[in-house]
């Protein structure tokens, strides 16, 4: 019962979730609605359970001295004081000059504009490995990236206009070109092969075939 319960609540919630969309009558219609409430408080216990979970985790790393147990002591202290401080405010925490809005400004904002400033780096250097011409694919993915780089600049059209580019042939009008056709088509394959194989994933679950979310094979 224990795999068999879960199994039939996912394969009823799915199949009112199709019909819901195809029949837009009552009581169809409301089904969505109905339904994001519970979704709303699994969602809140869950949040709680992976908090949880962290500290047990974390906590268990610093009592057996593993590698880098330093960074989970900063987790928990984290943690507690950001529940601290944002309970102290109650349902004002989120308003400006309380304690939570002086840390998510001072020091959450600068923390994620630091580490996405170093995923830039991390970028530029798959870039370079990827833009390396060592076949024709990554020669075109190479001068693709170069027309599109350049293109989106101004000094891109001044360099065509100093050799006597054509208007036609100017980098703007080559990264358009690009943009609209090359890189509209190649983004609509992937979302026509995602959209498939969401669906395909979606009908395993639905139909008990996929059961790896429930933790066995």
């Amino acid at each position: 019962m224990r795999r068999e319960i879960p199994l039939l609540i996912t394969g009823v919630v799915g199949v009112i979730f199709v019909l819901q969309y195809f029949i837009p009558h009552a009581p169809f219609n409301q089904f969505n609605n109905w339904f994001s409430d519970w979704f709303s408080i699994i969602g809140a216990c869950a949040i709680w359970l992976g908090a949880l979970n962290l500290i047990k985790i974390s906590a268990d790393k610093i009592y057996r001295k593993r590698a880098d147990w330093g960074y989970s002591v900063i987790i928990i202290l984290s943690f507690l004081l950001i529940v601290i401080i944002g309970s102290s405010s109650w349902t004002q925490f989120r308003d400006a000059g309380t304690g939570f809005d002086w840390l998510y400004t001072y020091v959450y904002s600068p923390l994620s504009a630091t580490m996405f400033a170093l995923l830039a780096f991390f970028v530029a250097s798959a870039s370079y490995r990827a833009f390396r011409a060592r076949n024709l694919e990554a020669t075109l993915l190479l001068l693709a990236a170069f027309f599109v780089m350049i293109g989106r600049v101004p000094v891109g059209d001044a360099i065509g206009g100093a050799l006597g580019i054509p208007e036609s042939f100017m980098p703007s009008k080559i990264t358009i070109w690009i943009m609209s056709f090359i890189n509209s088509a190649g983004q609509r394959a992937i979302m026509i092969g995602i959209a498939l194989g969401i669906v395909s994933t979606s009908l395993r679950i639905i139909l008990g075939i996929e059961r790896s979310y429930l933790g066995g094979d």
